[in-house]
């Protein structure tokens, strides 16, 4: 009789915790799905002069992993860091025209987003400009910062101060005014009309300094940057 309810027991045991059979239903695996490849710029060229300010924009097409459709989103601004934005248009093929202003540098990018709503990086930035009714000369392009990145901490007793610049107008000489503060937007010119597209200065421990270029070419032209950044350790 003992062994007999010892048997009824264990078997109420085993049904209980689930010794009878019928497990969980196994949950339905995730659907993975990755971004398009970041689309790369062919036309209008980088610092390119359009003699029409109707403009044809292409880049190459993007691909999918998983073969979903792709539109693009094209971006066209007045400045390089894009917060002055002329034109924001979505295609679904790899080509837009664009009716801009004349006389205007612009700065133009890309990216993809597939119908699952992933989307790529944007492409480079390509900088170009529309021609002018009788213009003679072009304004320099935006200078571009190299370093110190934004918001970089130095820890020197000097700072090296470095970008770049271009012209749609290749035979123009460029020189550059660099003004560099502890206020925002910094009022002290430490480089006056210099050649170089560097200049070190001499900076204080535990000092947050902004800094700007202004691009000026052999003609008269000139353009402001934006203000930069860094921090001394």
């Amino acid at each position: 009789m003992k062994k007999l309810l010892y048997t009824i027991a264990l078997t109420s045991i085993l049904i209980s915790c689930g010794g009878g059979g019928g497990g969980d239903t196994p949950p339905d695996p995730v659907e993975t799905n990755e971004a398009p490849s970041t689309p790369t710029l062919t036309y209008p060229t980088n610092n390119m002069l359009c003699i029409d300010n109707s403009v044809p924009f292409t880049w190459n097409v993007s691909s999918d992993p998983e073969g979903n459709t792709i539109t693009y989103q094209i971006q066209v601004a007045k400045d390089n860091q894009f917060s002055q934005i002329a034109h924001t248009l979505t295609s679904t093929t790899a080509a837009q025209t664009i009716a801009l202003e004349k006389g205007v540098a612009y700065y133009w990018r890309v990216k993809a987003t597939d119908s699952k709503n992933a989307s790529s990086n944007y492409s480079s930035t390509f900088q170009f400009y529309t021609e002018g009714t009788g213009v003679t000369n072009h304004l320099p392009f935006a200078p571009v910062l190299v370093k110190p990145v934004l918001n970089a901490t130095v820890q020197t007793a000097t700072a090296t101060l470095e970008w770049t610049a271009s012209d749609v107008d290749t035979s123009d000489a460029l020189t550059y005014d660099v003004y560099v503060g502890t206020s925002n937007p910094p009022t002290a010119k430490l480089g006056d009309n210099i050649s170089a597209n560097s200049l070190t200065v001499s900076v204080n421990a535990s000092t947050n300094y902004y800094w700007k270029v202004v691009v000026k070419d052999n003609k008269g032209g000139q353009t402001i940057g934006q203000i930069w950044n860094f921090v001394t350790d």
